[in-house]
């Protein structure tokens, strides 16, 4: 009893705090094993080497079970204050959006929009927090039960913050969603508990990003030039400790052409000049930077998003 009553405390707790700032978002992704060992795949060549990944349109298409557990997956976690991201709906607006950019055409030229590789492999379903599914149906006798194996993943570190696995009692009768159900409800405390200590953890500390610094090799100048009465990697330092969240950061390595920053702990929101309450991300953490080396400093410098949880200045022009 006292155990369900510390539950319910946090999980009010949780609630009263996502109430003053944006909600973390959580989908629901099947595991790269779960895809894989099902055939539910594509395979490239990338540098000679054959890569292997998920094709998550391909298994939501063709597996119901998959479709159900997933469903009935999100109840489960909404009903305990944790709303998902649905990933089949993300999926169709992606390939809503991409059907749309290959008919967009020039008024004057005919021309069509440009559109990188990169571009292209940027535009996936973005979430704060992914929860790694893969299950299995077995059967014992005339009777059927589930296994599963649940990871809750940052997806801006890819580091796990919460788990668990188990297997549900066999059935003659109950479908795929209820037999996870039955399979997952007496994990869930342990499992929303690591959820929210991580929840707690970034909304005190800050997220957890990486930032990396690097020179253009024909803009002529170094991190070690001087500008003012410090070296330009001492600025960027300085800066890093006056912007990030409790001062927390670490300066893994560096040279005269690039800083590596690890462990940066950045604010979830921030109020900008109109008083509007916006979430920020490592894109817009490090366009402050840029901004602050233009105006102060004169310094041309590029953004460059490698993933949610990682970016790259690279200085001496756009």
């Amino acid at each position: 009893m006292k155990r369900i009553l510390v539950t319910i405390a946090i999980l009010f707790v949780s609630i009263a705090m996502f109430g003053q700032a944006k909600k973390p978002t959580i989908m629901v992704v099947p595991s790269d094993q779960f895809c894989i060992s099902k055939n539910y795949s594509m395979t490239f060549q990338n540098q000679g080497s054959t890569q292997t990944l998920p094709d998550y349109k391909k298994a939501l298409q063709n597996d119901p079970d998959l479709r159900m557990v997933i469903t009935k997956l999100g109840q489960i976690m909404s009903d305990r204050g944790f709303p998902l991201k649905d990933l089949e709906a993300e999926m169709k607006s992606l390939e809503k959006e991409a059907a749309e950019a290959s008919m967009l055409t020039s008024t004057s030229s005919g021309s069509e929009m440009a559109e990188s590789p990169i571009d292209v492999l940027k535009r996936t379903a973005k979430a704060d927090i992914i929860l790694d599914l893969s299950f299995e149906i077995k059967r014992q006798g005339p009777n059927r039960y589930i296994t599963f194996n649940l990871k809750g993943l940052d997806a801006y570190t890819s580091k796990q913050i919460s788990g668990a696995t188990g297997a549900g009692q066999p059935s003659s009768s109950a479908t795929p969603e209820l037999l996870l159900e039955e399979a997952v409800l007496s994990h869930m405390d342990g499992f929303n508990a690591g959820l929210m200590t991580h929840f707690t953890d970034m909304f005190e500390k800050g997220r957890e990003v990486k930032v990396t610094v690097r020179v253009w090799s024909n803009w002529g100048e170094t991190l070690e030039t001087e500008f003012g009465d410090k070296e330009l990697s001492q600025i960027i330092e300085d800066w890093m400790f006056d912007n990030t969240k409790g001062h927390r950061f670490n300066l893994s390595d560096g040279t005269q052409n690039f800083m590596k920053f690890e462990q940066v702990r950045i604010e979830v929101t921030k109020t900008d000049e109109k008083g509007r309450e916006r979430a920020v991300d490592t894109r817009s953490f490090l366009n402050e930077l840029r901004s602050e080396l233009r105006k102060t400093y004169q310094i041309e410098s590029k953004v460059y998003l490698r993933g949610l949880g990682e970016a790259w200045l690279i200085i001496g022009e756009k």
